[in-house]
């Protein structure tokens, strides 16, 4: 796992900076309901995104366990930041008119403890907005490395924890359904097959890693084979979901 309060400082450089924090707000800016007047956002990072979701008349927060992190995101929003962890939220249930998780729960082992906690402080009718199936955003547009990818990330797909459907699922189990999607690009984030290569065997990917050596090996000879190894493919396009419960 990352460091993520020694990755504060290159953190929002290394992942596209202001112009996909934007394009991201604009996303889950979509999602929200325009009622809403408190919104938390968990895992909030650099609040980078977080303040973008700022409006008169709406209170929002933003939580994250990184000291290095909420620094950052303290400079951003001035009194609305708070040192929690996803699992055990600093606040009351059924407090927030929504909840936002960007980036997040395809890092985490096991999803269904933070969507529980999120579902617990939404009030009756709140917005759950997640991003889901990150790894398979760089992949939606046909390419010569999705072709070559697929089989190693079909593999995969029962461990992932943002995986749609399983998140989709989660949910439903605390009463959250359903609502609305949209997604957002990953600005200037593609990728070409020699950057993809050295993600791989630097560990960086876990659906490659969790091949068999056989596996992953081959997968690295086909990678440098293929043409135009400096040139990115398609940008990802991430996609982010809107979860919500009956209003009593």
């Amino acid at each position: 796992m990352i460091d993520y309060s020694t990755e504060a400082k290159k953190y929002d450089a290394s992942r596209g900076g202001e112009p996909r924090a934007e394009v991201a707000a604009e996303a889950v800016e979509r999602l929200l309901p325009g009622e809403a007047r408190a919104v938390l956002d968990i895992a909030c990072g650099t609040g980078i995104v977080t303040r973008r979701l700022c409006r008169p008349g709406r209170t929002v927060l933003g939580v994250d366990r990184a000291p290095g992190m909420l620094s950052l995101a303290a400079e951003r929003l001035p009194g609305g930041v708070v040192t929690g962890d996803a699992t055990r939220l600093p606040f009351a249930t059924g407090s927030l008119d929504a909840v936002v998780l960007v980036w997040l729960l395809h890092l985490l082992p096991d999803a269904a403890p933070v969507l529980a906690e999120a579902a617990r402080v939404l009030r009756p009718g709140g917005v759950l907005i997640t991003t889901v199936d990150k790894d398979d955003a760089y992949f939606g547009a046909p390419s010569d490395l999705a072709e070559l990818t697929g089989p190693l990330r079909r593999a995969y797909a029962p461990r992932v924890s943002d995986r749609g459907d399983h998140v989709l699922a989660l949910a439903a189990g605390h009463g959250l359904d359903f609502v609305a999607e949209t997604t957002f690009p990953g600005l200037g984030q593609g990728r070409g097959p020699h950057k993809w290569y050295d993600a791989i065997t630097a560990g960086h990917i876990p659906w490659a890693n969790a091949g068999t050596p056989e596996e992953v090996a081959a997968l690295c000879r086909n990678l440098t084979a293929l043409p135009d190894q400096e040139v990115p493919r398609p940008d990802p396009l991430y996609r982010v979901v809107a979860l919500g419960g009956p209003t009593s």
